[in-house]
């Protein structure tokens, strides 16, 4: 993709087959179609009826990269349109290309190849079960009775798939029936591929072609244009390509697996010669327009469409960005909190979703519950309070989640919580403390009400003490967002102080082991939730006026920002199967929503030290990843719901739209939306819908409350 870039080529013809680029239905090859920054032409040779999950979205990825797709049959291109809702102005009907051959007798044929005066059956192409040969042989014993010069031959290698799994089981199995009927001298196998010029004079010495084929859904078939178009009489069985080339009589047609049907019409076609003539002459005057040269002239002509389609959309961007003062990017939504209402209770936000309903399942966690306590705090702002929305109910809900999950003894917060309201958490976890101090931070500072400020102050102090002891920068950075906002509302407490000191220097020294050449990083591998890291170190540096620590944060942004951009330019977070190694080796997929809120905040707060514009140009540009300009180009958010799909896969999007992912959406548009004033908000639900209450176990609900 990088060399076709490059270059000057103007479009790729892709020819699209399922089982021939990789991957599960040929999945390795959209990392191609994903890079690649020419117009595409796909041409399809296979389009199934009832295809499988994989092969249905490796398809549709592979439609929706290509500028125009070719089909090679109209029932290509219906059921392109019924199947996968292809617009009909995007396809181009394109028959197969075959040799322009001359109309002639197969009799100067015949004696090149030694077949004197044999009536000549041909069948070509790679042998395997699928092309039904058994049923000619067993049709030989009838038409030889009454033809018995009647010679079939069978031209072709055995597929290579074929020979791979079972050798040349296939063609043996053939050469025994042939043997066991006894026409084993009537049926010629030329096991080997040939040559155009040969291939030609086979074609030419045939009186009969014959494609007795299994599979129905064969969209095209290149050996069956090959013969048609060379004036040959053919019976075929009525898979799709044949019963569209060889209907009103330009063919003959059985059904499937039928040896009795296809010796009847065999000794009928040899028995009335005009007919099967005249059946040629046919096939023949249609061919001219199949020829190779005219094909040629059709597929210019879907080049020329595709490149005009990429110049007019680029002039049509160009032109918008015009208009727009040079903004680029999408247009930011409006605020819609269905989603996280939906999954708000009187307990706290729930984890997870099945689609986008809730699931009780997996009850709550502290991680989640923090997150949400900072979307609050920034949707109860001045500016997000214009359609009166409740944020500040919201502020006190979550930060109750956060005060019972506070372990007083420990000083440390418990993240996970069972439905019935039992903790379930066997040890301590180092994010979960990180992110609740940074949400308690953030409250102590911005809460609107103040018990909920003194509430939050009180529970970050209680827990504070207990940070000092963890050992994983990502923890360290969470704090650090926290100590952040909690030192501007208490700027002489000592220990955040200290600690807020303590943690910067450890991330700066982490940086000096790891950070070399190319490697901008304070560790071997880059894993996930990964800007928070700068992000910290900005705004510490920036409130300490530490030089070292901001630009150090600069810098691995920067790096974080350059290593995650695709060729085409759009957001490519760092994928959670396998995550970035120094090595080299670095995981796409499983994208995950978390990673691009994190590199938006980041670049935001990398704007609003340094006054720069392109941090802000480049968080719109991240923020875009879940609009749609991703590797897929599916939009992650769903503006139906309010909520945000859970991950992008390597060949769709995960449907679910849980706490994390919708939280990770909603984080960024506010933040976003706070830089870009004023605030759209968008609502479709009462916010007087009464929440579920879950009811702990051992404990009865009844109509007045709980007894």
């Amino acid at each position: 993709a990088a060399t076709l870039n490059g270059s000057t080529v103007e479009v790729v013809s892709l020819q699209h087959e399922f089982g021939i680029f990789g991957g599960p239905a040929g999945a390795h090859l959209l990392h191609f179609l994903r890079e690649l920054e020419k117009p595409v032409v796909t041409t399809l040779h296979t389009i199934l009826r009832e295809p499988n999950a994989d092969q249905r979205a490796v398809l549709a990825q592979v439609l929706d990269a290509s500028a125009r797709v070719v089909v090679m049959t109209e029932r290509g291109r219906s059921l392109l349109q019924d199947i996968y809702g292809v617009p009909a102005a995007k396809v181009d009907l394109i028959a197969h290309g075959i040799h322009d051959m001359p109309y002639e007798s197969p009799a100067r044929f015949k004696e090149q190849l030694s077949l004197g005066d044999r009536l000549v059956l041909l069948t070509f192409g790679l042998l395997s079960p699928s092309k039904g040969i058994e049923n000619v042989i067993e049709a030989l014993p009838r038409i030889i009775r009454e033809f018995p010069t009647v010679t079939y031959l069978v031209l072709g290698a055995t597929h290579p798939s074929l020979v791979r799994e079972q050798g040349e089981a296939y063609r043996e199995g053939l050469q025994a029936l042939a043997a066991k009927l006894g026409v084993e001298g009537h049926v010629l196998f030329h096991n080997s591929y040939v040559g155009l010029q040969e291939l030609k004079d086979f074609i030419g010495a045939a009186d009969l072609y014959l494609t007795p084929y299994l599979n129905e859904q064969q969209i095209v078939s290149g050996t069956l244009a090959y013969a048609f178009g060379a004036g040959k009489a053919v019976l075929s069985t009525p898979y799709w390509h044949a019963s569209e080339l060889l209907a009103e009589g330009r063919g003959v047609l059985v059904s499937f697996s039928d040896s009795g049907a296809i010796a009847c019409e065999v000794c009928g076609l040899l028995r009335d010669n005009p007919r099967r003539l005249e059946m040629g002459r046919r096939a023949y005057e249609l061919g001219r327009g199949m020829v190779w040269r005219k094909a040629a002239e059709h597929y210019s002509d879907s080049f020329a469409r595709a490149c005009t389609q990429r110049a007019a959309a680029e002039l049509l961007r160009s032109t918008q960005r015009k208009r727009s003062g040079g903004k680029t990017g999408h247009a930011l939504p409006a605020i819609r909190p269905d989603h996280v209402l939906r999954l708000t209770d009187s307990t706290g936000m729930l984890q997870h979703s099945l689609f986008s309903t809730p699931s009780y399942v997996h009850g709550y966690c502290t991680d989640d519950n923090a997150r949400a306590l900072v979307l609050a705090l920034l949707w109860q702002k001045p500016a997000f309070q214009k359609s009166g929305f409740p944020a500040g109910g919201l502020v006190s809900r979550y930060l109750a989640f956060l005060s019972f999950a506070l372990d007083p003894e420990a000083r440390s917060f418990r993240n996970f919580l069972g439905y019935d309201r039992r903790w379930l958490d066997t040890g301590f976890s180092e994010d979960c403390q990180g992110r609740a101090l940074w949400a308690l931070g953030a409250c102590s500072h911005q809460a609107t009400h103040p018990a909920d400020s003194a509430l939050a102050v009180r529970l970050f102090l209680e827990a504070l003490p207990g940070t000092s002891r963890t050992v994983h920068p990502r923890t360290w950075a969470y704090a650090l967002l926290g100590l952040d906002c909690f030192l501007a509302l208490r700027p002489s407490e000592g220990l955040a102080r200290e600690l807020r000191t303590d943690l910067g220097a450890r991330l700066l020294k982490r940086f000096a082991e790891h950070a070399r050449g190319e490697w901008h990083w304070l560790a071997d591998d880059a894993t996930y939730d990964n800007a928070r890291l700068p992000h910290s170190l900005i705004i510490t540096g920036a409130a300490l006026g530490n030089g070292e620590l901001l630009e150090t944060g600069l810098r691995a942004l920067r790096w974080l920002v350059q290593i995650q951009s695709s060729a085409s330019g759009g957001f490519q977070p760092i994928g959670s199967e396998g995550f970035c190694h120094r090595n080299g080796t670095r995981a796409h997929f499983d994208q995950q929503p978390i990673e691009v809120q994190a590199t938006v905040a980041a670049c935001l707060a990398a704007h609003r030290v340094t006054g720069e514009a392109a941090w802000l140009a480049t968080a719109r540009s991240v923020f875009a990843w879940f609009l749609g300009r991703n590797d897929l180009g599916r939009a992650l958010y769903d503006e139906s719901t309010g909520g945000c799909r859970d991950a992008l896969h390597f060949d769709r999007v995960n449907e679910n739209q849980g706490a994390e992912s919708t939280l990770a959406f909603h984080l960024a548009l506010a933040e976003l939306l706070q830089v870009e004033a004023p605030v759209p908000m968008s609502m479709s639900v009462s916010m007087s819908v009464p929440v579920p209450v879950p009811v702990p176990a051992g404990e009865v609900a009844t109509a007045e409350g709980r007894a």
